[in-house]
């Protein structure tokens, strides 16, 4: 059986799925989006997203399609009729369809809600943690609202295209400053010198990463140093250890920036330790 998308109350082959040419998500990026882990079938860090997700359309005053409980049962067919026991379910909610016009339509259009899920081989991704990757820096040029979780990505895919050409895994944004703000689709975090964990503050134009937040508690139970506090690409590359958090990464270690080692060239012990309770609290908590 092919996958099966969700798009404005049907389930569709994903081959056919489809929006209206003057859906304002593709038109205009008037649109949001969220990404859950899908752990044992279930949703990891579930309580975050919802709240992302809620958070975003209010900020762009798009009203929620249908209830918390709906999109949940909707999402959890969704997984059924893909039947993906391991791996990502993407939603996105745009304010729907109207002629084109830079200024919103009126409340009578309803938004559109599209939602797709595949599996991920995990074994494949912990296979690339054990072993480490590599990433590039690429100056900061996205909008000021970075913190909402919106589908206008083209800085953080041409980011994401020269790490590809250069053979990394991730681009990490560095503001006029030279700080590191985050990755193209992930939080940066490092180890640094004297052993403490570090990553910037969410008032710095970054998105509130889940898997981050999540993290930050499981610094907190194992008793970890950590701040909130921005470092330098320069920090970074002389850090004990530095890796990137999100959704489809979790937490992984980074072995190289621009093409110099980071440490020895492997992945740290305590980005290591980390993926691992990462990973053990998100399955017990999914839901």
């Amino acid at each position: 059986m092919g996958r099966i998308a969700y798009v404005n109350g049907r389930f569709v082959p994903h081959r056919e799925a489809a929006v209206h040419i003057e859906d304002r998500g593709y038109q205009l990026a008037d649109a949001v989006y969220e990404v859950w882990a899908v752990m044992g079938g279930k949703l990891a860090d579930a309580e975050g997203h919802f709240a992302r997700l809620e958070r975003s359309l209010a900020e762009l005053r798009i009203r929620p399609p249908m209830s918390r409980k709906a999109l949940e049962m909707v999402m959890r067919e969704t997984l059924r009729r893909n039947r993906v026991r391991e791996g990502l379910i993407y939603l996105q909610v745009s304010r729907g369809v109207a002629p084109r016009d830079h200024a919103f339509p009126g409340d009578d259009v309803q938004p559109s809600l599209v939602m797709t899920a595949k599996s991920l081989d995990r074994a494949a991704t912990e296979a690339k943690a054990a072993k480490g990757v590599a990433v590039v820096t690429v100056p900061e040029n996205r909008w000021g609202r970075c913190d909402i979780k919106t589908v206008g990505l083209l800085p953080n895919a041409l980011a994401r295209q020269q790490a590809r050409e250069a053979g990394a895994y991730e681009a990490l944004f560095v503001d006029e400053l030279g700080m590191v703000t985050e990755g193209a689709a992930s939080n940066a975090w490092i180890l640094d010198r004297d052993g403490v964990l570090r990553t910037r503050d969410t008032n710095a134009n970054i998105l509130r990463g889940i898997t981050r937040r999540t993290l930050m508690d499981v610094i907190a139970e194992a008793g970890l140093p950590f701040q909130e506090r921005p470092f330098t690409v320069d920090e970074a590359k002389a850090a004990k250890e530095v890796f990137v958090t999100g959704a489809g990464s979790l937490v992984m270690p980074v072995i190289a920036i621009d093409g110099e080692k980071v440490g020895d060239g492997t992945p740290g012990p305590v980005a290591m330790r980390l993926r691992r309770l990462y990973i053990e609290r998100a399955r017990e908590t999914a839901i």
